[in-house]
Parts: C-alpha cells; structure tokens; sequence
C-alpha cells in the first residue's frame, strides 16, 4: 500500500461526503479522465464539475465501508465502498424520482500523478440502482 496515493483517495471520498465540491476538485489533474458507469468518458476538470453539478442535482449520496487498495508504486488505487443515496430530481433516461432511497455496492479505480487523481473509473450494477428505485 502507498501511503499518499492512499491517503488521497480518502480525502478524495472526505470531501465528496462532506458536499466540499472545491476540495474534491482541486484533487483531480487538470486532464483528468472520467469514466462514468456504463456511459462515455469525459475529460478535464470541467467536465468533471458540471458532471457533479448534475449528480448533487439529482442525488444526494454518502459513500460507507470505504476501503482503499493501492499499488506499491502508488500509480494506481482502487476503492470499494457502499452507496447509501436518496433520488432527488429525475435524471435524463432513468426513471422519475420522488425521494427513493437506495444503497448500492460499488466501486472505482484510480490513476495518480503528481498527487493528483488523474484517472477516475467507476463502477456499480445500474440494473440494481433501477430496480430500488422503481
């Protein structure tokens, strides 16, 4: 395990749970490259806030049961957690929203350079996040 790539991801997760959306966004490169679960991949800083945007939006989540994994190198990390989410306003293509609760195994994987996250990949099983939602 690398201390501060693991150490970034936590304050990475930190600053998503506590709402701190500057925070969370000074962690990532300028380039960073965002894979959305079951979507198509976006690039830089700004995509990935107006992303975020949408998501806080949309939903307001908590991520519990983080546990963080990383290389020896610290080049790259993984993180396995539980989404514990209210759906708050209907997102585009999915099923209208009227405050459904959900929680939701997922998980992300990470490349680090220079103490930034770089690369964000994410994952969780849509089908499942649909049929609590429903």
């Amino acid at each position: 395990m690398h201390a501060a790539t693991a150490q970034l991801i936590r304050d990475y997760y930190e600053a998503f749970n506590a709402g701190d959306m500057d925070r969370f966004l000074s962690l990532l490169s300028d380039d960073i490259v965002h894979d959305i679960n079951q979507g198509q991949r976006e690039e830089g800083r700004e995509a990935f806030a107006a992303f975020m945007t949408r998501m806080n939006r949309c939903y307001r989540e908590q991520l519990q049961e983080l546990v963080i994994f990383s290389s020896g190198d610290g080049r790259r990390a993984a993180a396995e957690f539980v989404v514990e989410g209210e759906y708050l306003a209907s997102d585009e293509g999915l099923p209208p929203a009227r405050g459904q609760r959900y929680r939701l195994p997922a998980g992300a994987f990470f490349e680090v350079s220079q103490g930034k996250v770089t690369r964000v990949t994410n994952y969780y099983n849509l089908q499942d996040w649909i049929a609590q939602v429903s």
